[in-house]
């Protein structure tokens, strides 16, 4: 068990927690939510104690082990792989090092031979003959091939070091696990793992902060929303918590309804999720506790929200794009390689594969680049706008207002309409009037999208559109493209962002690019198609 008794948190003037009490509790997992700087990092780094909080206390049942996933990359360079998973769980590491000494020595003596009895008796208990057997399981769930295991941490990628620390984090299957963005650099294969992994905890209090909205449905039975200084929990997945939150807003804003109404829909919302769970342990778990909700259990959503909504000019024609044999060599390596598709109306695409290539492509088809061979042809009624992944052009050395610079890309030119979009996008008042050249990753993006819907195009090009934005503004964009008329060509590593959007899967691998009208998940279940793709991925 762990527990917070009146903690809080002040850095100079500002406060950022006051007075949080929650008890934490074995078989469950919590998902930490929250705006961006509203201190959900913070937060966990006060539970594993890196923080110190300036009142109140953190508890943790004596003799339950803590583990927390690590940030820092360069910690174990010089440790090899499978030691620095095995590092994850300090006593059993320290023994097996105590016993390698002693088994060393020259002069092995009778207190040797006791003390290394005892050791090998406590290496048992904690499953040590199991240990290596374990991490290599661990790493290769998650993605890290067998060849690499006893290499040192210095000869890995960065993307594959935070794979590994995950992995330490997750070994011994301790009873407290903190885990911050833990999806981040791990390809679909490897989340699923992580979520059956977690799912299987069941004897552990889970901790994670997570901006992946289908990790956070899946694992989490509890949302622990960080919202004004205050953590408030609540029952239930992130979707649950979110539907909840916005139908007991809409219907304390609806004055005429009566009570007995209010009452009707929400039990009928709560009963509507309860049936819905699935099989999942989690999610049998999180069923039982929707089904003992009471109405006043469903609390107002005090979160904002920014309004994204694309609204074509004209519809699109008959055509809507044929590439033909593109292919482009980048620094020397052929990114794209004899790439042809046609696309057709009402198409919303995934694209998947290498970054460098869904990139360069994109950057392609907007005109930006030209390609080594092939060609590619728009349909006449088509008209395109683009979000890059780097949009930094758009905002560097601009000292221009928000609203002098969304300026240039609205038709209507008033003061009064540009402030009211801007408003819309959650720039109010003097935010409005902030220079672009100062802006965080999340504000940019949120002003390079109030650019897209302004343009009124019935083609729109985004490359990883939910980067630097938070779960409130995702889920903003997510219903945004859900109810878009037009088409979509996307890059994403939002698994529920894709399965709701994308209708159709183009994958660009070395040997070819597998192209697929169904559902992602319809994509990543097909069994036929997986076999066909590591075959095109194998050197």
């Amino acid at each position: 068990m762990l527990q917070v008794t009146g903690v809080g948190l002040r850095y100079g003037d500002k406060q950022l927690f006051k007075d949080v009490n929650i008890k934490f509790t074995k078989g469950n997992c919590y998902g930490v939510i929250g705006a961006n700087g509203a201190g959900k990092s913070t937060f966990l780094k006060i539970l594993s104690g890196e923080v110190e909080a300036n009142e109140g206390d953190v508890f943790i049942t004596p003799g339950e082990r803590l583990s927390v996933l690590r940030q820092d990359h360069f910690q174990f360079d010089n440790e090899k792989v499978l030691d620095t998973v095995i590092m994850g769980h300090k006593r059993l590491y320290e023994i097996i090092r105590e016993k390698d000494a002693l088994y060393m020595k020259a002069n092995f003596t009778d207190e040797d031979g006791i003390k290394a009895a005892e050791l090998e008796g406590e290496f048992a208990e904690l499953n040590g003959w199991e240990a290596e057997t374990e991490a290599e399981i661990i790493l290769m769930g998650l993605g890290i091939s067998k060849d690499l295991h006893h290499k040192q941490m210095k000869e890995l990628t960065g993307a594959e070091k935070v794979k590994v620390l995950l992995a330490q984090a997750l070994f011994g299957k301790p009873d407290i696990l903190l885990m911050d963005e833990p999806t981040n650099h791990l390809d679909f294969k490897s989340i699923n793992w992580l979520e059956n992994f977690i799912m299987d905890l069941e004897d552990s209090v889970v901790i994670v902060v997570s901006h992946d909205r289908h990790f956070l449905n899946k694992v989490c039975t509890h949302m622990a929303d960080v919202d004004f200084g205050k953590i408030q929990m609540y029952v239930g997945n992130y979707d649950f918590w979110y539907e909840s939150s916005q139908l007991a807003l809409q219907l304390a804003k609806d004055q005429n309804k009566k009570t007995e109404e209010k009452v009707k829909q929400l039990k009928e919302f709560i009963a509507r999720f309860s049936s819905n769970a699935s099989k999942a342990k989690q999610a049998t778990s999180r069923k039982k506790q929707l089904e003992k909700l009471t109405i006043e259990d469903i609390q107002p959503s005090r979160r904002r929200y920014p309004f994204v909504g694309f609204s074509p000019e004209r519809e699109i024609g008959n055509e809507l794009l044929t590439v033909e044999g593109l292919s482009k060599i980048v620094d020397g390596v052929k990114v794209l390689d004899n790439v042809s598709f046609r696309l057709e109306k009402d198409d919303k695409v995934i694209f998947l594969g290498d970054e460098i290539a869904k990139t360069t492509l994109f950057e392609i088809l907007m005109g930006e680049i030209e390609p080594d061979e092939g060609s590619f042809k728009w349909g006449i009624t088509t008209s395109r706008d683009y979000l890059p992944k780097n949009h930094n052009k758009y905002f560097d050395g601009v000292e221009l207002s928000l609203v002098d610079w969304l300026r240039q890309y609205s038709e209507e030119k008033s003061e009064s309409f540009i402030r009211g979009f801007l408003g819309r996008m959650l720039f109010s008042g003097e935010e409005a009037l902030k220079k672009a050249d100062v802006l965080s990753g999340g504000e940019k993006v949120r002003c390079m999208l109030s650019k897209l819907m302004l343009s009124n195009a019935n083609v729109l090009i985004l490359d990883e559109p939910t980067n630097h934005l938070d779960l409130e503004s995702i889920t903003s964009v997510n219903k945004g493209l859900i109810n878009f008329n037009g088409s979509v060509l996307f890059t994403s590593h939002d698994h529920q962002f894709i399965q709701t959007i994308a209708n159709r899967v183009i994958e660009i691998t070395p040997k070819g690019v597998m192209d697929r009208k169904m559902s992602f998940d319809e994509y990543l279940e097909n069994k036929e198609i997986q076999s066909k793709l590591e075959e095109m991925y194998a050197v």
